[in-house]
């Protein structure tokens, strides 16, 4: 009983202060969104004015065969003026990424992190809601004043970061993208067991329940915007491929059953890219090859540009390598960063899309998963309550991106062009 007691505490308390906390996230970036509406080009850039015409069913100039956000759109619409409607969506989009995180981290996270903790455990699910929310401020990492780094241009562009606040259709796909992410990691470590077939799975295999909330959460992923999916996508295709090559097809069975949970989304990105990727008024389409030629055109030292958007992440991975091996949501988060890496250095789009590098749209969700698996990683390290030397350069690894990620955030909060930073 008394056990019983204080878990029922400890929710309570949890849930309170992440709601307190999911209120005033929501406010903060609810206002930000609005500005971007009534903005201007100067002050507070955005596409929102095109999203509001296409919310509207009004020519944008643009083709957006995602609808996710523009439905959402459209419902705050019949209550508010189209300015105020765009940021509304907009805002619970991005809301419902943090709830996302939320879960995700403590489900992997919390039961250790209580233990830890002894008496003090009702302090664990504030801990990770405050992580949580941070994560949502991080940034690339850049120094102070007018020093110079060699070969970067501009401290956000050519950089990037997992937070590109300006993008409302890259924070619409981003909480089914969290889902996704966290599902196929799950059933990256069951899958080859085969599907039960049941709604209530039992201790070998995969619940059918999991298929249906990977496949669902990938494809509305895909209709909010496809770039989270086309690298989530490439990544579990590469590591479907090599098990079944690995076991000579004998998990031939199971892996199709994982496959199935795609074909809605490759539906999808088949409508998609028959209204994106095709040639205008007699121009050049299609996909091209390339060794980093769009990204050169907004860096010029890439290796460097990777080490500043990523530095954490690449930190954790030093000090903690062998988690690779025993954890599969972790390797996960790598494989997508690389997959979004390669399609940003060597694909590109043909015409008159190549100078909007649309595939460093994949590379940003790279950079904010390899901050999740890094997350989850070093609170699990830091459970264990070994090396603490170590646990604190990881640590201030990610406040040093959190500083940077926060001041930045608040120079876009003024109105300031995202391009560039500087203190």
């Amino acid at each position: 009983m008394e056990h019983q007691a204080r878990e029922q505490r400890n929710k309570r308390i949890d849930t309170v202060v992440f709601l307190v906390l999911l209120l005033g996230f929501s406010c903060l970036m609810g206002y930000l969104f609005y500005r971007q509406c009534t903005g201007s080009e100067q002050s507070y850039h955005s596409d929102m004015k095109a999203y509001i015409l296409e919310m509207q069913g009004l020519d944008s100039g643009y083709s957006f065969p995602y609808p996710i956000l523009f439905w959402v759109g459209r419902c705050f619409d019949l209550l508010f003026s189209p300015e105020m409607a765009m940021a509304l969506a907009t805002m619970t989009l991005n809301s419902i990424s943090l709830v996302a995180v939320k879960w995700v981290l403590n489900k992997v996270t919390l039961k250790s992190l209580q233990e830890a903790m002894g008496k003090r455990d009702w302090a664990a699910g504030v801990l990770i809601s405050v992580i949580a929310v941070s994560l949502f401020f991080v940034s690339m990492v850049y120094p102070p004043g007018e020093i110079y780094l060699p070969g970067i241009i501009r401290d956000y562009l050519g950089v990037f970061s997992g937070n590109p606040y300006y993008n409302a259709t890259y924070m619409a796909a981003r909480p089914f993208g969290i889902l996704a992410f966290y599902q196929y990691g799950v059933l990256l470590d069951r899958y080859e067991m085969g599907c039960s077939g049941k709604w209530t799975g039992g201790t070998r295999g995969v619940d059918l329940r999991e298929y249906f909330l990977f496949a669902g959460s990938l494809l509305l992923a895909t209709m909010a915007k496809p770039s989270s999916t086309i690298v989530l996508v490439g990544a579990a295709g590469l590591i479907m491929l090599y098990r079944l090559i690995r076991r000579k097809l004998r998990n031939f069975k199971p892996t199709l059953w994982l496959g199935l949970c795609f074909v809605p989304t490759f539906l999808n990105l088949l409508y998609q890219y028959s209204g994106v990727f095709v040639p205008r008024d007699g121009g050049e389409g299609g996909i091209g090859f390339t060794f980093g030629k769009v990204w050169g055109r907004y860096c010029e030292n890439i290796p460097l540009a990777i080490g500043l958007a990523v530095g954490f992440p690449i930190l954790v991975f030093l000090l903690n390598y062998k988690e690779l091996k025993q954890n599969s949501i972790y390797r996960f988060s790598w494989q997508i960063y690389w997959m979004g890496f390669a399609m940003a250095f060597f694909l590109y789009e043909k015409g008159f899309r190549e100078r909007d590098f649309n595939f460093c749209w994949g590379y940003m969700y790279g950079i904010f998963f390899a901050f999740v698996g890094a997350l989850l990683v070093l609170i699990m390290a830091t459970t264990r309550k070994k090396h603490p030397f170590l646990l604190a350069m990881q640590w201030l690894a990610y406040g040093w991106h959190l500083i940077c990620g926060i001041y930045y955030f608040s120079l876009i909060y003024g109105g300031a062009m995202y391009y560039s930073v500087r203190w």
